[in-house]
């Protein structure tokens, strides 16, 4: 990739010559729409991100986000933030998933945060293409050693398999960090005469040019001829620096802070200072290495992770050597924040010199044409009930992920109180008397089928997922994941995903407080379906959730409205046909707040969403060997509509549940539990019985291929 002739001419008119060969790379890369937003920035101003809880929203390394007291007087933050590593997880998927997660942990160390929750969200080819799995592997294997190596849980997340992703996978990755008001930093410089200073792992090649590799589409070849674009990690490096920071921080030793992600070097450090209106003299020899002979353009754009950039006072700077030195990590004093240009220097010669401001904020937005698709008409499959029940609930897509998330450790941080596998995780934060709910997905067959719609069922998916384990949303964060956006079909689907998220999330009252964009997911293989990930977090007092699983005492009731369609749904992407999008709840604000009060009742035994796979999935997931249902349906749409909003409830109190809802959404009852650990399904006449054996059998199908 270089730079087009547009922007190369207007560098020459701001700078009134030709730039340097460094100059030009650094414009590249942050003018690249990885870091510029070039096609998506003038569609983001369709988010709300205001609230009363939000204390730093857009704009910084991460959000920053108050937690609503429940017990004590002490004001506790927590830090939101999401990012991607698409590109670098094709190339090379175990260490680009792993750099995933340690530049999203360094975007929260940033903050002034210590991380103590991890949520991945994962979209490949199918299942059934061994390349798709060569991947699958590669990404959970890399999430996996990295997480589990710096001590930080993955909680949460999702797994997606789709035709549409089989020459672009997505890793998507989110964290959540804990701080206080007197400990948070934030990414903007704070006086000139204060020194930059570079601690962490020493600057090597690896990453060279990763912002503008992740701006351009997927080459036929990009596993091979790409892979000096992608990172490479080191998670017991990673784990040095997390103490190092929170030693750095508690003494008050930090001003302002950046970790070194995109753009290296360069972006971090010119992005500080621009953001507090200064400039920087830096002297790019200062900068430890670990490889000989490397170039000013090298040193300033690799992308080497287990990197921060610390504006300190000078009379502080051998103190956090002291610390850096204590971690056995790396400290280099490279220049100072100064007023006027962002110069650095390289053995005696200024290589670039430019207005910081122009670098980190000049890119000009493109303004490209929308298409948007055609909405869907009904031309639904004469297919075989139970072969659809077993497809659907034996398809990779919604079966079980316990191959997945038993690799991680969710336990470490003795934070965990409710894990991965049921709708939502719950963090235990003790210092606010809170459980912190975190979920995080998308579904490419909704947004494929209906972006708009699909987009506002996925906000409100993941807050039904909060609310049923009780909780009520408190804020979110987005990756915006979309193809090559010169095209119009592309762009128009980007753009419908981005109105659909904001549109939804604004009728929840859910702030969308930062993200993440990730165009030109496209290859020779076609663009990627819009996919837009959401990561949202949400409060309840305690830490107790009722189980996603049968007890076996109470009446089985459905709350929520049902949409009446299978358009996007898993039953039509496994036995053909189409049909509309599920039309969604009229009041979703209402029945999540009435979905997370009935969960928080001590009559209610169980609640489990509907959502992928509809009712079929969902009752097939509370089965266990000890607790089944006995359920009637009216017909094949009731059981595979995956209208979002929804929840089964087990309740001993079916009375106070309608009281709940009354003038909210209607409650239907649908059954009773059993204590036979049987799902009997009697659909418009024709029964389906399955023991939770043979439902294991059906669901075991990633662990069961690949061991």
């Amino acid at each position: 990739m270089s730079l087009p002739d547009t922007d190369y001419d207007l560098i020459r008119d701001e700078l009134g010559r030709d730039p340097t060969p460094a100059e030009g790379e650094l414009f590249e890369n942050l003018w690249s729409e990885h870091c510029a937003y070039r096609s998506s920035r003038p569609l983001l101003s369709a988010f709300d991100s205001e609230s009363d809880d939000v204390v730093i929203g857009p704009g910084d390394d991460a959000a920053v986000v108050a937690v609503p007291l429940y017990e004590g007087d002490d004001e506790t933050y927590i830090t939101f933030g999401i990012e991607s590593h698409n590109h670098p997880s094709y190339v090379d998927p175990f260490d680009g998933a792993a750099t995933g997660v340690g530049g999203i942990v360094r975007d929260t160390l940033s903050m002034g945060a210590y991380p103590i929750a991890l949520a991945d969200s994962l979209y490949f080819g199918d299942f059934d293409r061994e390349h798709s799995r060569y991947l699958f592997e590669g990404v959970v294997e890399g999430i996996s050693h990295y997480g589990n190596c710096i001590g930080v849980p993955t909680v949460a997340g999702s797994v997606d398999f789709h035709e549409g992703y089989v020459g672009n996978p997505l890793v998507n990755v989110a964290c959540v960090g804990l701080t206080t008001p007197d400990r948070l930093v934030t990414a903007e410089a704070q006086e000139a005469g204060n020194k930059l200073v570079l601690v962490g792992n020493a600057t090597g090649r690896d990453g060279l040019g990763g912002a503008s590799f992740a701006s351009e589409d997927l080459a036929e070849d990009a596993e091979t001829e790409d892979r000096p674009a992608v990172q490479v990690g080191d998670p017991y490096t990673e784990k040095l620096l997390i103490e190092a920071n929170e030693d750095l921080v508690d003494e008050g030793l930090v001003l302002s802070a950046r970790d070194l992600g995109a753009a290296g070097l360069g972006g971090a450090s010119s992005e500080l200072v621009a953001k507090g209106g200064f400039g920087a003299e830096i002297d790019l020899d200062r900068v430890h290495q670990r490889e000989p002979n490397m170039s000013a353009l090298e040193i300033l754009l690799a992308e080497s992770q287990e990197r921060m950039c610390y504006e300190v006072a000078p009379e502080d700077v051998e103190r956090v050597a002291d610390i850096a030195e204590k971690y056995d990590l790396g400290c280099s004093v490279i220049g100072d924040v100064a007023d006027g240009n962002y110069v650095c220097t390289f053995d005696g010669d200024v290589v670039v010199d430019v207005p910081p401001e122009f670098l980190a904020d000049g890119a000009p937005m493109n303004d490209l044409d929308a298409v948007s698709p055609e909405p869907q008409e009904r031309d639904l499959p004469d297919a075989d009930l139970t072969d659809a029940f077993e497809a659907v609930v034996g398809s990779p897509t919604t079966a079980s992920k316990r191959w997945v998330y038993r690799q991680y450790d969710h336990e470490v941080g003795v934070r965990t109180s409710v894990g991965p596998g049921d709708d939502a995780a719950i963090i235990a934060l003790r210092e606010a008397g809170a459980g912190l709910a975190l979920s995080s997905g998308a579904n490419p067959n909704w947004t494929s089928a209906n972006p708009y719609e699909g987009a506002r069922a996925v906000a409100l998916e993941n807050a039904t997922n909060l609310a049923a384990k009780g909780a009520t949303p408190l804020a979110a964060v987005d990756c915006l994941n979309g193809g090559n956006p010169e095209k119009p079909a592309v762009y128009g689907g980007f753009k419908g995903i981005v109105d659909g998220l904001a549109d939804m999330c604004r009728t929840l009252s859910t702030p969308v407080v930062g993200g993440n964009v990730s165009l030109y997911n496209d290859s020779v293989s076609g663009p990627i379906p819009p996919t837009p990930t959401l990561a949202m977090v949400g409060s309840k007092a305690g830490y107790d959730a009722p189980p996603a699983a049968f007890a076996g005492e109470g009446t089985l009731l459905l709350v929520g409205e049902a949409g009446g369609a299978l358009g996007g749904s898993e039953y039509l992407a496994k036995t053909g046909g189409t049909d509309r999008f599920p039309t969604l709840p009229a009041n979703p604000a209402g029945l999540v707040a009435a979905v997370a009060a009935v969960a928080d009742d001590e009559s209610t035994l169980a609640t489990h969403d509907v959502s992928h796979g509809g009712l079929a999935v969902s009752l097939a997931e509370m089965v266990t060997e000890t607790a089944g249902a006995d359920v009637e349906l009216a017909d094949e749409i009731a059981l595979f509509d995956e209208t979002p909003g929804r929840v089964v409830v087990e309740t001993t109190d079916p009375e106070a549940v309608r009281e709940t809802f009354d003038g909210v959404a209607p409650v239907t009852e649908i059954g009773a539990a059993t204590t036979d650990g049987t799902l009997t399904l009697s659909v418009s006449g024709e029964e389906l019985v399955y023991d939770a054996a043979s439902i294991a059998r059906l669901r075991d199908v990633i662990e069961r291929e690949l061991e």
